[in-house]
């Protein structure tokens, strides 16, 4: 026994470097899948929405994988009462299940993107199959508020060719994000959340919270909680809060390349004065 101890020690001390190269070129591979697939700022698929260049102190604030009550109403009530529009990627079983809080999501002038049927991760799918994930989610947020959305954000930010121009085919703009996740799935104390989210804040920023999970239930009160801070805080640093879509048009006024897809800002564009 302890002479094939240590003939396989021999053989990992003459080939540890073998084997280091092995694990750190896996390493890169698999940094350089994530990049290519799932990186906001990668744009090697076609082009996406991450930020806005403009030169004012506004932000966009959006909240995926809902609706998820009683969460989502908590969000909803906080954000009515401080007059702050936001921008909702809801997963389309979850609207189904929960109608109401989309249509006071709607009836708040909050905007409405499409998040897929339920949470799907879309490149491992055929055309068909992410065909299907949006035009379902698309015809209930029709059914449920009257209206069509033109936004529409990928689950996990995974997208290929096929996912891009689905989405365009559909009318969809590609809606990602320029803040780091903050990982409020895992329930880090509503502190954490905040400071996570607002360090990296700059002019025309899109920030991502979690108000449900992949469309499922799941304890979301820290993320209300950090919700408050981030609002507080941005606050006191001038910044102004707008929907996606009043981003965007502030950006195309101040020069920006509209992204293909709608090139009107929809029925959910509700400007609140």
């Amino acid at each position: 026994m302890s002479r094939a101890a240590d003939s396989i020690k021999g053989f990992f001390a003459r080939h540890w470097r073998v084997f280091a190269i092995g694990f750190g070129g896996l390493a890169l591979i698999i940094v350089l899948l994530w990049y290519v697939t799932e990186s906001p700022k990668n744009q090697l698929w076609g082009p996406t929405v991450t930020s806005e260049p403009v030169k004012q102190k506004v932000v966009a604030l959006t909240f995926d994988d809902g609706p998820n009550p009683p969460y989502t109403d908590r969000i909803l009530e906080y954000l009515h009462a401080e007059h702050v529009p936001a921008t909702f990627f809801v997963v389309g079983l979850a609207v189904q299940a929960h109608p109401d809080i989309v249509r006071r999501e709607f009836a708040d002038g909050n905007a409405i993107g499409n998040h897929t049927w339920d949470h799907a991760h879309l490149i491992l799918l055929s055309r068909t199959h992410i065909e299907r994930e949006l035009t379902s989610t698309e015809d209930e947020i029709q059914r449920v508020t009257g209206e069509h959305t033109e936004l529409f954000r990928p689950p996990f930010g995974a997208r290929d060719f096929r996912v891009i121009s689905v989405a365009h085919q559909l009318g969809l703009q590609v809606i990602m994000w320029s803040v780091p996740l903050p990982a409020d799935w895992t329930q880090p104390p509503p502190r954490v959340i905040a400071d996570r989210v607002l360090k990296y804040v700059k002019d025309g920023s899109i920030i991502v919270l979690h108000d449900g999970n992949k469309g499922h239930a799941a304890d979301r009160n820290n993320t209300v909680e950090a919700t408050k801070i981030i609002v507080t805080e941005l606050r006191k640093r001038g910044f102004r809060f707008v929907t996606v879509p009043e981003l965007e048009k502030l950006g195309y006024a101040e020069g920006a390349t509209p992204p293909p897809g709608p090139t009107e800002y929809g029925p959910f564009y509700t400007p609140r004065l």
